[in-house]
């Protein structure tokens, strides 16, 4: 299997009067682990089935490398689709539910079995061709749908929440094996998903979307060091937010007051500004105690101290609760604890920070997250 391009351009997909994708352009490349990642009504599942030709969109085009394909019928755009729910046939065999594609497709009997044994072995089913779903687990069925996804050989594989009736531990390891096995077979897959961690762990690339649109696109890193907006920030993962007052701003770099103290970051907004929400993630603040080198990082650094409200203790690291100096509540992440690391309530501590891992937004942005 090769993996091709993914062209969607300007689309637009209303169910009535509302408007589930809204005007949305983007690009996919081939071979790439690409995931659509926000909150139930974002439209990331609309837009999946409009790729997959379930839906139909009222304008704009989707293409695979340069063949425009949104006219072409679903059985006919060569994809594979995996479901939220296994959706195997349940009085079928491990085999016959994988080969269904194929029989369809009126491939011969020695091409079958030699494909369907193949991607039994992909997908670590080997031994299992005859049980029915019935006498699977969970995980062993939602690898047989992937097989049977896989097995037609698509140029595109779209994944709808394809973990999310999985318990925990084993959507940890499915993942992984759906991210080994997309590499093995160098396909282009589209993935659909709620769950940052999964979104994280698994992708190349992520759009984040809400309400019909792309908000930000980029790596995992980027998406969760460098969010776009209070939003994205607030979506993905964990961040505390502090407003502050604008002293001074340039093109590239916002002189605010945080914590009665003056604090440079860099920062290009459009407009000028009076007030800012400054974004931090729990575990890119240290406890002075304990500052260490900030994890090699060259960039100034400020420290600011907070009382603490609750420590609690999660086995890999400890979250402490406190308050700053104006009354802001926010959270330390403390990873890899030894006991002392356990705060008394109602103690005062001092966190250190780079400044390069605050990120900083108009207040205006902040409507509709969280108490903004």
């Amino acid at each position: 299997m090769t993996g091709v391009g993914v062209k969607i351009e300007g689309v637009t997909k209303k169910f009535g009067s509302v408007t589930a994708v809204d005007n949305l352009s983007l690009e996919i490349k081939p071979g790439e682990l690409f995931t659509l990642l926000g909150p139930s009504g974002c439209g990331k599942t609309t837009l999946l089935r409009t790729i997959a030709g379930f839906y139909y969109q009222e304008s704009g085009a989707i293409y695979f490398n340069d063949k425009r394909i949104d006219g072409i019928p679903p059985h006919k755009r060569d994809t594979g689709m995996v479901f939220q729910s296994y959706a195997v046939f349940p009085f079928m065999s491990v085999f016959d539910n994988i080969a269904y594609g194929l029989r369809a497709r009126r491939v011969t009997r020695h091409e079958i079995k030699e494909r369907v044994m193949n991607a039994i072995e992909l997908v670590r089913l080997s031994g299992m061709e005859k049980r029915r779903p019935d006498q699977l687990s969970g995980g062993q069925q939602q690898r047989v749908a992937v097989a049977r996804a896989i097995v037609i050989e698509p140029r595109v594989l779209l994944m709808d929440e394809p973990l999310s009736n999985l318990d925990a531990k084993l959507r940890v390891e499915m993942r992984v094996d759906i991210r080994r096995l997309q590499k093995k077979l160098g396909i282009t897959m589209i993935y659909v998903t709620h769950d940052q961690e999964e979104a994280l762990a698994i992708s190349d690339r992520i759009a984040v979307m809400a309400k019909g649109r792309i908000v930000q696109i980029g790596t995992p890193w980027e998406i969760y060091h460098k969010p776009a907006s209070p939003y994205v920030a607030d979506f993905i993962g964990v961040t505390n937010f502090f407003e502050c007052r604008v002293v001074s701003q340039t093109e590239n770099s916002v002189v605010v007051l945080f914590q009665n103290r003056e604090l440079r970051l860099r920062a290009s907004f459009k407009n000028k500004t009076e007030r800012v929400v400054a974004s931090i993630r729990p575990e890119a603040l240290r406890l002075k105690s304990d500052m260490g080198d900030l994890g090699g990082k060259e960039e100034p650094v400020f420290s600011f101290k907070g009382k603490v409200l609750d420590s609690v203790y999660l086995g890999s690291s400890i979250s402490i609760i406190c308050e700053a100096e104006d009354g802001t509540n926010f959270q330390v992440s403390v990873a890899n604890p030894v006991r002392e690391a356990l705060i008394d309530e109602g103690s005062t501590i001092e966190v250190v920070f780079a400044t390069d891992d605050m990120s900083v937004f108009p207040v205006e942005e902040m409507v509709g997250v969280k108490n903004g």
